[in-house]
C-alpha cells in the first residue's frame, strides 16, 4: 500500500470515492467538475511554490498490486484566503440575579471566522472494504511527512473540521434543530452547495446574532463537538498525534473542529531524516514489530509508505 501524490489520471478513481462517502464529508462532494478542479490545483501546487492560501495538496491511497485507487486525504494550505471561513465558537455566558438568587452559566454559538489563515487537514475518506491492516493511519500520517517536510508551505497552525452527527438517513440533528429555521434546504443539500464552493448562501442567510443552546432540542444540544461514528478511528487517531479540541464546532452538523501547532504535531516533531544504506524490502508484518513511515521527500512524486 502507498501514499502518492493524486495524478491527472486520478479523476474517476476520485468520483468513485466520493459517491461512497455520504453526507458530512463537505471537502469531498461527488461533483466531477469540483473534483476536477482539486487535482488540478493540486497539480499546480506541486508545481510551483505558491503562497499558503493559494496552495491544495490531494493524496492517493493505492494498492500497488493492482493499480487501485482507494482512499484519498488533502492538505489546504491556508484556509479562508479568497472566501470567508465559517465556523461556531462555543462560548459561554453568566446571567445572575441576588435578589431572585438565580445564576445561570448559559452556552452560546457565535458565528466567527477565527480560523481563517490556518493550515487545513481535508478529505480524508478510505473505501470501506480497505479499512484494516493499518491502511487508514497510513493514509491519515502520510500527510505529517508533508508537513515535516515542507512547513514553509503551510501556516504555523493546522487544523482538522471532524464529520458531526448524522443518522443512517443523512439527518443532522443540530441542523434540524437550528439550519432548517434559516435555510429552505435539507442537510444534506447545504453540505452540498458548501463541497462545491457555492457558500455565499450561508452569509446571506445565517443568523449574525448570538444563539443560545438552551433554544436547541436537547438531542441537538447533545451532538455539540461529537463526532460521527464513522469518524471516531480518525478522531482518536489526530488526538494521538496532539490535536485538541479547540471549542470550534461545524456550523451544520456541529462537528468538532481539531487543532495543533504544526512543529507540535507528534509526526512532525519526532520525524528524522535519516540516510538509507540498504536495500527496503517487503516484510511480513508482525503483531510486535516496529513500523516507521517512510517518505522518498521528493515533491512532485512524492510517496509514503510503511
Amino acid at each position: 500500500m502507498l501514499v502518492r501524490a493524486v495524478q491527472a489520471a486520478d479523476l474517476p478513481a476520485l468520483l468513485a470515492l466520493a459517491r461512497c462517502t455520504g453526507v458530512g464529508v463537505t471537502s469531498l462532494p461527488a461533483n466531477e467538475a469540483r473534483l476536477a478542479k482539486r487535482v488540478a490545483a493540486s497539480l499546480a501546487s506541486m508545481a510551483a511554490d505558491l503562497a499558503a492560501h493559494d496552495s491544495s495538496f490531494l493524496f492517493v491511497l493505492e494498492d500497488t498490486s493492482s493499480g487501485q485507487v482507494v482512499g484519498i486525504c488533502g492538505l489546504e494550505g491556508a484556509v479562508g484566503g479568497h472566501e470567508p471561513w465559517y465556523n461556531y465558537r462555543v462560548g459561554l455566558t453568566v446571567k445572575a440575579s441576588h435578589e431572585l438568587q438565580i445564576y445561570r452559566c448559559l452556552t452560546t454559538l457565535c458565528l466567527t471566522n477565527d480560523l481563517t489563515g490556518a493550515s487545513e487537514l481535508c478529505s480524508l475518506f478510505l473505501h470501506p472494504d480497505w479499512r484494516k491492516q493499518r491502511n487508514g493511519a497510513l493514509l491519515s500520517k502520510a500527510r505529517f511527512l508533508f508537513l515535516a517536510e515542507f512547513p514553509h508551505r503551510f501556516a504555523p497552525l493546522v487544523i482538522a473540521e471532524m464529520r458531526g452527527v448524522s443518522d443512517e438517513q443523512g439527518r443532522s440533528l443540530f441542523w434540524e434543530s437550528l439550519g432548517r429555521h434559516f435555510f429552505s434546504m435539507e442537510f444534506s443539500e447545504a453540505d452540498y452547495l458548501t463541497g462545491v464552493g457555492d457558500k455565499s448562501f450561508i452569509a446571506e442567510l445565517m443568523p449574525q446574532h448570538l444563539v443560545y443552546t438552551a433554544f436547541l432540542s436537547p438531542a441537538a444540544q447533545a451532538v455539540i463537538g461529537e463526532v460521527h461514528q464513522a469518524t471516531r478511528p480518525a478522531r482518536a487517531l489526530l488526538e494521538s498525534e496532539g490535536f485538541r479540541y479547540n471549542g470550534f464546532v461545524d456550523i451544520f452538523d456541529a462537528g468538532p473542529t481539531l487543532a495543533c501547532e504544526l512543529q507540535q504535531i507528534r509526526a512532525v516533531r519526532d520525524s528524522h531524516v535519516v540516510m538509507v544504506t540498504a536495500a527496503v524490502t517487503e516484510q511480513a508484518i508482525t503483531a510486535d514489530a516496529v513500523l516507521y513511515l517512510v517518505s522518498n521527500r521528493r515533491l512532485a512524486d512524492v510517496c509514503y509508505r510503511f
